[in-house]
């Protein structure tokens, strides 16, 4: 079984469809056919469905998708110790959430740089549910989540704590007005909505944005209120026109860290990130553990 093939397969069901999958890997479609069918051949048994314009995964491929996800990425991960043992090279895949993005991604990635200088770097944002399923799936290599986080096939470090705060303009009253939100999957979107609830807010309705500045900004001109960290509050554009409250401690303390699966993140990497977050969060960060392996 040729890794291009699994690689093919997994492009196809990733994407869609054979066109999607080839224009992926910069190919054409009759090459994807090709590769799927000899595929098919050889394990004696069809993969995909003709579903419409695309395919969907038959039962037997979707038991092969979960094995060849495994392979590709022992492929990855041995491409990369191969090539560590005479330079820092190889690909790493990152997820990070929006806030830990403002907060500290760029900082990161620049010590990441640093220690590991020919690194191939691939970094996607997204929400916290998103990334957790990124990682499971094995499309991503560890990401930056809310925690707590607790899953059987995954390791969740705990890096920081972020202190969220309820915010609002300062002529508004919270509880008349209504709370604005990240999108379905964002970890402080559960609190807000608990936190409404402790409160008793009169206000039920609620707004749903893609970025913190969009949120910032119609919470500074008194369209809604939000819960937000205290530090991406104080560094916005619009900090001046913002009030802020602190919040009960159940609701306002987040674990943040870094979720991975065990065996598939190399121990130098997982440690370089977990002490650049470490040392850029300063005060904020726990106290330095043991390493794990």
């Amino acid at each position: 079984m040729e890794l291009l093939a699994l690689r093919t397969f997994e492009a196809v069901v990733d994407e869609g469809g054979i066109l999607a999958a080839s224009r992926k890997l910069n190919t054409v479609q009759s090459n994807v056919t090709n590769r799927i069918r000899r595929l098919e051949e050889e394990l004696g048994t069809k993969l995909f469905f003709r579903s419409g314009r695309g395919v969907e995964l038959a039962p037997a491929g979707r038991v092969l998708l979960d094995y060849a996800r495994r392979m590709l990425s022992l492929e990855r991960q041995t491409v990369a110790a191969v090539r560590q043992a005479g330079e820092d090279a190889g690909e790493l895949r990152i997820g990070a959430m929006e806030t830990f993005t403002a907060l500290y991604l760029p900082a990161v990635l620049r010590d990441l740089r640093h220690a590991h200088n020919t690194l191939e770097l691939h970094i996607r944002t997204d929400t916290s549910a998103v990334l957790i399923d990124k990682v499971l799936s094995r499309k991503l290599d560890c990401a930056f989540i809310a925690g707590p986080l607790r899953h059987p096939a995954l390791q969740f470090d705990e890096l920081t704590r972020e202190e969220l705060v309820q915010v609002f303009a300062p002529d508004t009253d919270p509880a008349r007005c209504p709370l604005i939100l990240f999108r379905e999957g964002c970890a402080y979107r559960a609190r807000a909505l608990a936190l409404q609830r402790t409160l008793g807010h009169m206000h039920n309705e609620a707004m749903e944005f893609g970025t913190l500045e969009g949120i910032l900004g119609c919470v500074s001109v008194g369209l809604g209120w939000t819960l937000m960290p205290r530090r991406i509050v104080q560094q916005s554009s619009h900090a001046e026109r913002l009030a802020l409250r602190e919040v009960p401690t159940d609701i306002g303390m987040v674990p943040t860290g870094m979720v991975y699966r065990k065996a598939d993140m190399p121990p130098r990497l997982r440690d370089t990130l977990a002490q650049a977050v470490a040392r850029i969060a300063g005060g904020t960060a726990l106290p330095d553990r043991p390493a794990h392996g």
